[in-house]
């Protein structure tokens, strides 16, 4: 292992776990209490709570974004090339005001039931890009190789296609179960109760941090659980190889009679995850220019703050995240999966836990950073790296390593072949991973809340600021803004796919 990238490594968990070690030391101050409080009905009731939205939603997004990626990719589909794009759509519009807009339209989405529907389209996509470009990219001389030993179309398809899917599909389902557990502005909205509105409640209402740290440290655990159980799932099928030249490019499936029910199921998968809120917002941005409410000003101030601390965020959770990732596919060890497995547990956490650690921390040992742009982009990098790590995971999965090996026996040192044989073949992968840690920034609201510069506000902030007094004219300029600046990047992870060639 190469020292320059471990030490790197070492260095970027050892930020990342700060924030945890901030909440279990604050959770243990609890004292004789902690027993009482997380004994307590209440506790049991929120555990439950969450464990059945990351049962229920998880394999949801799975089927969802699995069955969308094989209709696009590997069939006949009309129009494959505007599908990806739509399916893609829905991580352009914010969970939150997706549900704002639904309950705005239907005031009985509520509870369980609504919190899964809602969860479900703003995250399918995470599993629907990584799948359909492995789908993509995936070599059909295999299937029929499968084939002429005996097996069916669907044996081929289970034993063949599904180890190497392996990968993208978990990978997408861990960061959708991260979402859940972190998940607020949604739950807030359904009025469903789970840790994280516990959490806040707690720090908002009852102005304990024992108490709010104790149940985060609950998250913490259940994160753990979560990683434990992905590295099996996961599996150790290749997917990179050599000879581009000879790859068979796969064979479309023939829907015939399936054709119709096939786009009609899109249809209503994407009309459900955009019409609804697209439709709500532009009434209510049509709205507030007829009223005279949009102060442009203000607005144009919160896109900017917006795009400066996301585009930072972004650079800087790509660059955190490269040396584990980099030492797990090259190097693959105890601990590098450590060192990864450590990057993940902070995002489990609600965005105002992390603020307040990182609040607790800069205020105790680096107060100069305290109320900068700095401290925000800090937070970001914590909470959305696990979107930059898998990115990178599934690009370095598909970088051959006989293009390593050749490399080194050329002379190159290891941090050379990093810079000039990996990074070149992940590129699409790593924009990937930029492009979605962006999104999630532009769109955080607790931790930007507590981190934000004196006088900063972003699009979130002011969205929220407008929404919690169900003011929906002056939430619309805001909403429009955030989806108006996500929509372009969308296509950017569309082109991902298609470079899966």
């Amino acid at each position: 292992m190469p020292w320059i990238v471990v030490a790197a490594a070492v260095l970027v968990a050892a930020v990342m776990v700060l924030p945890v070690l901030v909440v279990i030391g604050q959770a243990s101050a609890a004292g004789d209490e902690a027993s009482r409080l997380l004994l307590r009905p209440r506790t049991a009731e929120l555990l439950g709570n969450t464990m059945l939205l990351v049962l229920l939603t998880v394999p949801i997004t799975v089927l969802l974004g699995c069955g969308a990626a094989w209709l696009v990719e590997r069939t006949t589909l009309p129009g494959a090339g505007t599908w990806r794009t739509l399916l893609l759509a829905p991580l352009a519009i914010p969970a939150f005001v997706s549900s704002y807009a639904w309950t705005s339209v239907l005031p009985a989405v509520q509870g369980l039931g609504g919190a899964v529907f809602i969860t479900a389209l703003a995250y399918y996509p995470f599993v629907f890009l990584p799948a359909a470009a492995l789908l993509r990219a995936l070599d059909q001389g295999h299937l029929d190789a499968a084939r002429s030993l005996g097996s069916s179309s669907l044996g081929a398809v289970l034993r063949v296609a599904m180890p190497q899917l392996r990968p993208a599909i978990t990978g997408g389902a861990l960061l959708v179960a991260l979402h859940l557990l972190a998940e607020f502005g949604v739950l807030q909205m359904m009025r469903f109760p789970t840790f994280t509105t516990a959490i806040l409640q707690q720090f908002a209402v009852g102005f304990s941090n024992a108490a709010g740290s104790l149940l985060a440290a609950v998250l913490v655990v259940l994160c753990i659980g979560l990683l434990a159980l992905e590295v099996p799932l996961r599996g150790r099928a290749r997917i990179a190889r050599m000879g581009a030249g000879a790859r068979q490019h796969p064979v479309a499936y023939r829907l015939g009679a399936w054709t119709v029910p096939a786009s009609a199921a899109l249809a209503a998968l994407v009309g459900l995850a955009l019409l609804v809120p697209l439709v709500l917002v532009l009434r209510w941005l049509v709205r507030a220019i007829t009223s005279g409410a949009v102060v442009v000003g203000p607005l144009l101030a919160a896109t900017g703050s917006t795009v400066g601390l996301a585009v930072v965020a972004g650079l800087a959770a790509s660059v955190a995240a490269l040396p584990a990732a980099w030492l797990l596919h090259r190097y693959p060890s105890r601990l590098g999966t450590a060192l990864e497995r450590v990057t993940y547990l902070a995002s489990a956490l609600p965005g105002v836990v992390i603020g307040l650690a990182l609040v607790t921390l800069a205020v105790q040992w680096a107060r100069p950073v305290y109320q900068t742009a700095a401290l925000a982009v800090l937070a970001y990098t914590v909470l959305f790296m696990p979107r930059a790590m898998v990115a990178w995971r599934s690009g370095l999965a598909a970088a051959p390593p006989e293009l390593l090996e050749a490399s080194r026996s050329l002379g190159l040192s290891g941090l050379s072949t990093l810079i000039r044989v990996v990074v070149p073949l992940v590129l699409p992968s790593a924009l990937t991973g930029f492009v979605l840690v962006f999104l999630a920034a532009s769109t955080e609201l607790t931790a930007t809340l507590l981190l934000a510069p004196t006088g900063t506000e972003t699009l979130a902030t002011g969205f929220w600021s407008a929404s919690d007094e169900l003011d929906y004219v002056a939430s619309a300029p805001y909403a429009a803004a955030m989806i108006a600046l996500s929509a372009p990047l969308t296509v950017l992870l569309r082109r991902q796919i298609l470079d899966q060639r």
